[in-house]
This record gives C-alpha cells, structure tokens and sequence, in this order.
C-alpha cells in the first residue's frame, strides 16, 4: 500500500490543492483532493486485468470550481433537497438559501463544502486511509451550531472503498453527509449507452414518491408493479423511459429507496454489474435510504482525459436519511443532538464477475 501527494492546482481563493493517490496491493487505486474532500478517481481491473477508471471528474482543482454536477464531492451539511428551504429545531425556523426550483434547497448551497479547502488530519499508509476535517462554524449556510466534521476515504485490499463520516456540534444542528460520485463501470468516458446497459439490482421493496420539484411526498410506497422495482437484476435502461409520472417528473430515475426505515447495521443495498468488462460494484451502508440516479442534468462537462461527459453518463447511490426527513415526520429524522456524534459509513466494493 502507498499514498503519494502532488500538485491539484488552485482553489477558489488561490490557494494551492493537492492530489493524494492510494494504491493497494491488487493494483488498484483512488484518488482524491484536499479541495472539497472529492473523490477524482477510481481504478480497478476488469475481468482481463486491465485497470479502468470508473468514476467522473475532472483533470485539475480547477475543474471543481463549478462543477454543477457535483461530481465526487462529500455533500453536507445536508444532502439531498429540503422542502421550502427550511427546517424547524426546538421552535426555531432556519431558513437556508432557495437554489432548487426556486422554492427548495439542493445539497445546502449555493455555498458547497465542496468548493472548501480541508485540511488533511490523518495518512495513514499502513491502513491505506485518509481523513479530511473541516470546521463549519454556526449558521454556517443556514444551519445552527458549530459543526467539526471528518471524511475518511480507505481503499483496502479486498477492493473496498470505504467511506466514513463523522462530526459533532454544539447545538441541535441537521446533518445528512453523502457522497455525489457518478460511476461508470464501463469507465469513466464511456457514455450513457454503456451506462444504462449496466444491470441494476436494489435491495429496496420500497421508495419514497416525490412531488414535480422532486421534494417527496412523505408516502412510502411499494416499488412492486412500477419501473421503480429493482428488486430483481434488470438493466437502467429497461424501464427508463416508461410513462410512469415519477420518472417524467425527474426525466429519469432520480428518487430515493427505502432498504430500511431506520439506521442501523451494515448491509448490501445494491448491486451494479457491467456485463462488458465483469466489473461489479456493491454498496453496504448502515444508512436507511439511497438516492439512485443517473445523471439525467449532466450538460455537456468537459471531463478528464478530454472526455466531454453528457446527459446519462454515470449513475449515483447516494446513501443518507431520506430526503427532506427534518421536515417529514414519517421519515427518521437527520438531527443531530448537541453533543452527539454523527457516525455513518458507506462501503463500494468492487469486484470481477467472471
């Protein structure tokens, strides 16, 4: 195992950002960037051996100034949108910038941790892991209390990319942490055709509907009988385009599945498989909820390697609470209580179906 560091470019203000690359013993390795904690690659060796990258970015720091679709970026405080902008704690209304359909908040911007410098707490070569800190100081994007948070990024030697949050605040605060990686198994330039053929499976018998601005509903609904249902392997592409009103809502699949209603013990919540190559990717959360989707806004991103990435390039499993849940009573809620630890962690384990 090794991690090596190099120049990334510059930050929003000018500040220099670096690269830091962990490489296992099976040759595999990642790569990810003190600018926003953003994970910019994946390489793992499909069926013939050959290393393929599997994640979306983009070749420099300032690749990620914009950066609409949030390629590889820890979101947070919240991720996912939040009815009207707003949330109640203990009776207090917090009232967060309107940067989604004019009326809701989409991953706590306009002002993005991802577009933040963090500082690097720990390399651990040994273990192959390092951990990004980041202060968020009260009211910070809208939020209350002052926020000490931790991504951790391994790469073991199983193939495992483990991702673990953790943080604490002095006051009652929200805090749903996600990752917005987009993968491509077929790699990272290999378009939408080759994405929507790879076969999907979630270990989801239920969603939670959105309404037009994709806010849900507050329904937990069986996914059995609808396009939603991946219960059993089936291609992204199969159902995609049936006349089903929550996916003309989204233009595509964009929704959160319910593995479970609550936290709690690590588990596979999807499998992803490219027949082409027999690169397989799971997913093993402790976390209650999922947002699959599969980049059905991408507009035309010039990507690594003078890739031009488009609509449907790459998918994401973004694991959280589900979406909007400080504002949905029937959902388990994001607050975290002063004091209090946020702890979650999310596993993609890539392997080879022969």
């Amino acid at each position: 195992m090794a991690i090596t560091k190099k120049t990334f470019g510059k930050s929003l203000d000018g500040k220099e950002v670096f690269l830091y690359e962990l490489s296992n013993a099976s040759g595999a390795s990642m790569k990810v960037t003190d600018f926003g904690a953003i994970l910019v690659s994946v390489l793992v060796p499909d069926r013939e051996g050959k290393l393929t990258d599997v994640v979306l970015g983009f070749d420099c720091a300032e690749g990620y100034h914009i950066n609409n679709p949030h390629f590889g970026a820890p979101i947070g405080r919240n991720g996912n949108r939040i009815g009207g902008a707003a949330f109640t704690i203990n009776g207090v209304v917090y009232q967060l910038a309107k940067n989604d359909n004019g009326e809701n908040n989409l991953h706590s911007g306009p002002d993005f941790y991802r577009t933040r410098v963090w500082e690097v707490s720990e390399l651990n070569e040994e273990e192959n892991r390092i951990t990004f800190r980041l202060e968020s100081p009260h009211m910070d994007q809208g939020f209350p209390g002052n926020l000490t948070v931790f991504v951790t990024y391994t790469l073991n030697n199983q193939n495992e990319l483990i991702m673990h949050y953790e943080g604490t605040a002095d006051a009652d605060t929200i805090v749903n942490m996600t990752n917005h990686s987009y993968f491509n198994l077929a790699g990272h330039n290999a378009g939408a055709e080759k994405m929507l053929n790879h076969v999907v499976q979630i270990h989801a018998e239920e969603y939670t509907p959105a309404d037009a601005q994709s806010i849900p509903t507050g329904e937990i609904a069986p996914v059995k009988g609808t396009p939603m249902d991946f219960t059993s392997p089936k291609k992204i592409g199969q159902d995609v385009d049936a006349d089903f009103d929550q996916l003309n809502f989204a233009g595509g699949y964009d929704h959160n599945y319910a593995m479970t209603r609550e936290k709690g013990e690590m588990r596979e919540a999807a499998v992803v498989r490219c027949e082409e190559n027999g690169i397989t990717m799971k997913v093993i959360t402790d976390l209650p909820g999922m947002q699959f989707y599969i980049g059905n806004f991408i507009q035309h991103e010039d990507g690594k390697e003078g890739c031009v990435y488009g609509k449907r390039s790459g998918f994401c499993m973004e694991t959280q609470y589900y979406p909007n849940s400080c504002n949905e009573e029937n959902f388990q809620t994001s607050l975290l209580k002063a004091g209090e630890t946020y702890n979650t962690t999310t596993v993609y384990a890539f392997s080879v179906n022969e």
